[in-house]
C-alpha cells in the first residue's frame, strides 16, 4: 500500500471512530480537530479546507463547518482573509501574556489542593510523579510531556473547583502547541521532576502560599528560560504585531 493510502486508510478508520463517539458527527469531528491540534498534528498557521476535511473524514461539508465554527469560538482556529481558515497562530507578546496567565492560574490551583485535596488525591499525585520520574530515564519528551499533562490534570482536579479548573484547562489547550517546545528545551524535563517536587511537598504540607509560588513559577517563563524559549520556535509558528 502507498504511504498516500497508509494515510487515507487512518483517516478512514479515524472517521469511523468519530461516528461512534457522541451523539452529533459535528461535536466528535470538532473534538477530533482540537486534539489534532493540542497535540501538534496541526501546526498553528496549517490550513483548514472545508472539502478537503470532509474527504479525509468520509463526511458531508456541514459537519465540518460547524466544526470549525465552534473552533473558532475557542481560539484555536481563525479566518485569515485569503488564506481562508486556519490553525490559530499566537504574536511573541501575547503568548507570554497567556503564559503569565497560566502561571497565575496554575498557582491558584496548587493553592486550592493544599487546602483541599485529598489522602486519595495527594497519593495521585505522588504516583503521576513517579511515573514523570519514569519517563525522564526514558529519555523520550514526547512520553514526559503525556505524563507532565496527566499531572497537571489532576492538579486541577485537586483543587475541587469547577470555573477556575475548566478555565485553566482551556488556556493550557490553548497554548498547547507552544509549550511542548518548552519540554523539549534541553535540561528543561529534568528541572520539571524538581518543581513538581515543591509542589507535591507544599500540598502535603497544606502550605498554601508556597503551593501557590511554586505552581506560579514552575509555568511561568523569565529571563534565559523566556529567550531560549522565543529561539526555539520554528518560523511560521508565531504572528508579528
Amino acid at each position: 500500500m502507498t504511504a498516500r493510502g497508509r494515510s487515507q486508510a487512518a483517516v478512514t478508520e479515524e472517521a469511523v471512530t468519530i461516528r461512534v463517539r457522541s451523539g452529533t458527527l459535528s461535536e466528535d469531528l470538532r473534538n477530533e480537530l482540537e486534539e489534532m491540534i493540542v497535540s501538534g498534528r496541526l501546526q498553528p498557521g496549517s490550513k483548514l479546507d472545508e472539502a478537503e476535511i470532509a474527504t479525509q473524514f468520509d463526511v458531508s461539508r456541514t459537519p465540518v463547518r460547524e466544526a470549525l465554527k465552534a473552533l473558532i469560538a475557542t481560539g484555536l482556529v481563525e479566518v485569515k482573509g485569503r488564506q481562508g481558515v486556519t490553525v490559530a497562530t499566537i504574536s511573541i507578546p501575547i503568548l507570554l501574556e497567556m503564559f503569565e496567565m497560566m502561571a497565575a492560574l496554575e498557582g491558584l490551583c496548587a493553592k486550592l489542593a493544599a487546602r483541599r485535596a485529598t489522602l486519595t488525591e495527594k497519593a495521585n499525585l505522588r504516583a503521576i510523579h513517579a511515573k514523570l520520574i519514569d519517563a525522564l530515564d526514558t529519555k523520550d519528551p514526547e512520553r514526559f510531556y503525556a505524563v507532565n499533562h496527566e499531572f497537571h490534570d489532576a492538579l486541577y482536579d485537586a483543587a475541587h473547583t469547577h470555573f477556575l479548573a475548566g478555565q485553566t484547562r482551556a488556556l493550557r489547550r490553548r497554548v498547547a502547541a507552544y509549550r511542548r517546545h518548552v519540554t523539549h528545551q534541553p535540561g528543561r524535563m529534568a528541572a520539571t521532576i524538581g518543581e513538581h517536587e515543591r509542589i507535591l511537598e507544599a500540598i502535603e504540607r497544606a502550605d498554601a502560599e508556597t503551593a501557590f509560588r511554586a505552581a506560579s513559577e514552575h509555568v511561568n517563563l523569565l529571563g534565559d528560560d523566556m529567550a531560549d524559549f522565543i529561539s526555539s520556535l520554528p518560523p511560521g509558528l508565531t504572528q508579528s504585531l
